[in-house]
């Protein structure tokens, strides 16, 4: 019987052992910052080598060559020409009314519409270097989000191995007991099934891991088979809780999507300050020479200007129309101001409940599950709880690390979402193969005799299976 209880007493590498009155501080491992190495490669290798950031910044640059275009002159027009006196020959030079003609003509805008032309151009490539400030943020959180889903991948798979190291020893003691009749068959069936259950989950979570893996490499530009070794925890991670106006002010400032629609208004009311300009004429020089060969060649300068008689069907209605263009992107910057305010303060209240749950978790949760793990394998030395105990409370103990690791994982994806300035929802942190309701959830306190969890609150387990085994 001792040979168990040393065995689950040496297979405790995260809280130590629980103390009644005072519990013992979890050990710290290597935790991420903000200087991981790794990361901070992932994310300099992506800003180098993303296709998507790289087209966006192409985009830029194709946009700022648009700005001398829309302030240069109109092209000038040549005409060539010829003028004869009758059908029968050519009378150049015999005839004072027959030529050549060569002609050019210069239009020009009416003053004012080049300078305003140009700067409508200036702010769209404005607008264009915000959607790739956007696309760049996007990126370092999608890096980031892949990175820490990892970590949280490896983490649940070496507490998968922690589990499976005890089952692993456990299924030869009951095999030992029961080869000399001091033991349950239903003991050594049980270890057998929850190894076979490990199994699975951990096909699971490599194929998560190797998923993951592709990810970060396409976004940084590298073969899907490049392997991607981390040394960092995702565990230890700790949070600051930051003013919700702080944080308002930050995203306010710096929101690409949100300083393109103030830059859409500036843009739209110099497109309406062009379109009143263009209730103006515009003009046209021209000037030409008409030599008549042997007699003394002609030359002539002229001067035009548009008549804008349809004014009222066309400059009018384009007046109104830039008009109205100007109230939509009034409408849309307080939109977007209002759902980035909305984000923001919905992200710093999940904040505030994640960062309770992990308080929970790390004072509470972990150093009870522990104990009544512990006190489960007492009993069970002592012939008053069956092995079943020993698993299920393991199981959740087990679960409870598990959980602590995705409340760690859902916190870090609110603060990557705050610092993206994402529109939309949280985009979440998880290792699908444990996000059943169980996960979290941990075994009861207490052990013989301990109340479990209803089939219908714990994920529909069988009576007598532990919802927690069922997880792992």
């Amino acid at each position: 019987m001792r040979t168990v209880l040393c065995l689950a007493l040496g297979l405790m590498p995260v809280t130590g052992k629980a103390q009644a009155q005072e519990p013992t501080v979890p050990a710290r491992q290597e935790t991420v910052t903000a200087e991981d190495p790794v990361l901070e490669s992932l994310l300099h290798e992506a800003l180098d080598r993303n296709p998507d950031l790289a087209k966006s910044k192409a985009l830029v640059e194709a946009e700022k060559e648009r700005i001398p275009q829309s302030k240069a002159l109109p092209d000038p027009s040549l005409s060539v020409g010829i003028q004869n006196d009758g059908f029968k020959k050519l009378q150049i030079g015999e005839m004072e009314t027959s030529y050549y003609q060569l002609m050019l003509t210069q239009p020009l805008p009416w003053p004012g519409k080049r300078d305003l032309r140009g700067k409508i151009a200036g702010l769209g490539a404005g607008i264009s270097k915000l959607s790739a400030d956007r696309t760049r943020l996007s990126l370092q959180a999608d890096v980031k989000r892949a990175y820490f889903g990892l970590l949280l991948v490896r983490g649940q798979l070496r507490l998968l191995e922690d589990q499976a190291l005890f089952l692993e020893k456990a299924q030869a003691i009951t095999q030992a007991r029961y080869e000399v009749g001091q033991g349950a068959q239903a003991d050594l069936l049980r270890a057998q099934l929850e190894r076979n259950r490990l199994n699975q989950t951990r096909l699971t979570l490599q194929s998560q891991e190797e998923a993951l893996i592709a990810a970060l490499n396409r976004l940084r530009g590298a073969t899907e088979a490049t392997p991607i070794p981390t040394t960092a925890s995702i565990e230890n991670l700790n949070f600051q809780q930051v003013p919700v106006d702080a944080l308002i002010g930050q995203a306010e400032a710096q929101s690409p999507e949100l300083q393109s629609a103030k830059l859409g208004i500036r843009q739209a009311e110099r497109s309406l300050d062009l379109a009143r300009l263009d209730r103006r004429p515009d003009f046209a020089v021209s000037a030409g020479v008409m030599p008549r060969g042997a007699l003394e060649p002609m030359w002539q300068v002229g001067f035009s200007i548009s008549l804008p008689v349809w004014s009222r069907q066309k400059q009018q209605r384009a007046v109104a129309e830039q008009e109205w263009r100007r109230k939509s992107q009034g409408s849309e910057a307080t939109s977007v101001q209002n759902q980035l305010n909305q984000r923001i303060r919905e992200r710093s209240a999940q904040m505030t409940g994640t960062l309770g749950t992990l308080q929970i978790y790390r004072d509470g949760l972990l150093v009870q599950s522990q104990a009544s793990f512990q006190a489960t394998l007492a009993q069970y030395e002592s012939g008053r709880a069956p092995f079943l105990s020993v698993l299920e409370t393991l199981n959740g103990w087990v679960a409870d690390r598990g959980g602590l690791l995705q409340a760690v994982a859902q916190a870090k994806a609110i603060e990557i979402a705050q610092e993206e300035f994402n529109l939309g929802g949280t985009p979440s942190i998880t290792a699908q193969g444990l996000g059943t309701s169980a996960m979290g959830m941990g075994g009861a306190p207490g052990g013989s005799g301990s109340s479990r969890p209803s089939p219908s609150k714990a994920g529909g387990s069988p009576q007598g299976e532990s919802s927690a085994m069922k997880s792992m």
